[in-house]
């Protein structure tokens, strides 16, 4: 949890730090049981603790060297279950915060192929297939990983299904990438041989997907000349999103 930073600001390491907000009362209750968030931040870990962290958020190594502080549960008392609704509430700073999500059903990811590339030797396609259920609209968002890389999710990483409700589709699953590493145009999106490849298939409700959807759209049209796109959030007196996911994965050597 940070506080925003004015778009006309420096910004440093330290500066980076001053943004996040501590010492806040936060609780996520799912109308059965209560829960409350532990705050656990970088530097107070040893090198091993931190290296666990790292890959639990799913950051670069190379990151390590700033305080990042997040609230978690550390009893793994409260569980993501599909259908159930989890209220999330923040005391901060004299300020409360308030959101809610739902975790909808599984969609099964039902294959996944490589289509090899014309011309490019040793280069494929990923192809995924799922059979979307009728008269539902259905929110999808995916990541992928390639061998022992983190899970990324792609430029444009969600879809609703109002082009195919209740069909059978196949639909190209284009690699993720650290959004700081430079595209490749003649290769970006593929895989290659011998890579083990691990797709992150997930169920997100609406207003999950619009808040990914309008900052994907929103980086894919940067400049001085494009239009600005507000993202869409659903926390009430603040901004961001509060989402839960129902988590398919699927692992497939390319050969």
């Amino acid at each position: 949890m940070t506080r925003s930073q004015p778009y006309f600001s420096t910004f440093s390491a330290e500066s980076f730090e001053d943004l996040f907000v501590h010492d806040a009362a936060i609780t996520i209750s799912d109308g059965d049981q209560t829960v409350s968030l532990t705050e656990i931040c970088l530097n107070e870990l040893d090198s091993a603790q931190q290296a666990i962290f790292a890959e639990f958020l799913g950051f670069e190594s190379d990151s390590l060297g700033l305080n990042i502080c997040i609230y978690t549960d550390l009893s793994f008392s409260l569980m993501g279950q599909a259908g159930k609704t989890y209220q999330l509430d923040i005391q901060a700073e004299g300020k409360s915060l308030d959101a809610i999500t739902t975790i909808p059903e599984a969609v099964p990811f039902d294959s996944m192929r490589f289509e090899p590339l014309d011309g490019l030797e040793g280069t494929y396609e990923l192809i995924g297939w799922c059979t979307d259920p009728p008269g539902v609209t259905n929110y999808y968002r995916y990541f992928t990983k390639v061998d022992e890389e983190n899970f990324f999710p792609g430029l444009a990483s969600v879809v609703e299904d109002i082009l195919f409700d209740g069909e059978e589709v196949e639909f190209p699953i284009a690699r993720g990438q650290a959004r700081t590493l430079e595209i490749d145009p003649e290769t970006f999106g593929y895989f290659f041989e011998g890579e083990t490849v691990t797709v992150k298939w997930t169920n997100i409700d609406e207003a999950h997907f619009l808040f990914w959807n309008t900052l994907e759209f929103n980086a894919a049209n940067q400049g001085p000349f494009s239009s600005y796109t507000r993202i869409q959030s659903n926390i009430n007196g603040g901004l961001g999103i509060w989402g839960g996911y129902n988590v398919q994965y699927k692992t497939q050597v390319v050969e």
